[in-house]
């Protein structure tokens, strides 16, 4: 015999079972490691530029990488699923977020098809053992303005002579070097403050008018266990190299080179407030430049001011260099 109640005790005992299920979903005991996890991270990405520079150039070395942290919001996503844990992935959804608020607009082609020219960077690396290779790669990229950095001694001639076909001006100083389809005049080294040549100045005629064009390769930057991450020559030189481009006279500006920073690296900012990336206004992705086998930093960067528009930006299939060359188009 069926009880009147029947129908009433099974509705609650309904309603019960999905209380406890909705408890267990909310108990931040089943997984309390992973909402601290995802609420580290989220502070991470809202306040990195308070995270300080004064022990081992933390705040800076979190900059260089921070889109990779990124990285951990499918993995805690994932973990607090698997433990059904809904704070947990309230927690994991928090950075997910905050980093589309940051980097989701570099995911998107922001290109807008062929400049007037085209601009080319790359670190070649000192101990590139194929130069022809390199060469045989920047005279098929279609740049007419061409940057080298790391351009040793024993290589210089040799890609002065290779180059010489296709870019009838160049300029070499120290270990940097600039060719060009266009004339090159007015060159000057740029003290970085590292007691040798790797930036200078030039100007170069295109044919709707004079652009000044730098070529640096700023200090390298170290990551120790001992003492964190040292980049105090590459920060002084940043800070000598801004300093040359605010007293620039010639309105357009290119700047290009290895400059051992990303464009969220606070300490760069003598040179990136004024300027601007065109990875970042017409790249798709994020460009990342090295290292050439796994690239994880755009360190290797194409700057501009003064009214030229950035088209197009892209990295080059990897030569026999650590770093990938990356180009640009530019309508004046």
């Amino acid at each position: 015999m069926v009880r009147a109640d029947g129908p009433a005790v099974l509705a609650d005992e309904q309603a019960e079972t999905r209380r406890e299920k909705l408890r267990r979903w909310l108990d931040l005991r089943r997984a309390w490691p992973l909402t601290l996890l995802g609420l580290l991270v989220t502070l991470l990405l809202v306040f990195h530029a308070q995270v300080p520079n004064t022990v081992g150039n933390l705040g800076s070395l979190l900059e260089t990488f921070l889109p990779w942290l990124g990285v951990t919001v499918p993995v805690l996503l994932g973990l607090a699923l698997w433990r059904r844990a809904g704070i947990a992935v309230l927690a994991a959804l928090l950075p997910a977020a905050v980093w589309l608020n940051l980097f989701g607009a570099l995911l998107v082609d922001k290109s807008s098809g062929p400049g007037d020219f085209t601009v080319l960077t790359h670190n070649v690396a000192a101990a590139n053992d194929d130069p022809q290779g390199t060469i045989r790669m920047l005279t098929s990229s279609g740049a007419e303005i061409v940057a080298l950095e790391e351009v040793s001694a024993a290589a210089a001639p040799v890609y002065t002579a290779g180059l010489a076909a296709a870019y009838p001006y160049h300029a070499v100083e120290g270990t940097v070097g600039l060719w060009s389809t266009y004339p090159i005049d007015g060159i000057t080294v740029v003290d970085i403050k590292m007691g040798w040549t790797r930036a200078f100045r030039a100007e170069v005629t295109t044919p709707k008018g004079p652009l000044a064009v730098y070529v640096a390769h700023l200090p390298s930057v170290r990551v120790k266990f001992d003492s964190g991450f040292t980049a105090g020559r590459r920060d002084v030189s940043a800070q000598a190299l801004g300093d040359a481009i605010e007293h620039e006279p010639l309105r357009k500006v290119l700047v290009l080179g290895d400059l051992n920073g990303t464009m969220n690296d606070r300490s760069l900012a003598p040179i990136t407030s004024q300027l601007r990336s065109a990875q970042g206004a017409a790249g798709d992705g994020f460009g990342f430049s090295w290292p050439a086998s796994f690239p994880l930093a755009r360190i290797d960067q194409i700057l501009s001011k003064g009214g030229l528009v950035p088209t197009d930006s892209r990295t080059l299939p990897a030569d026999a260099s650590d770093h990938l060359a990356v180009a640009a188009d530019y309508r004046y």
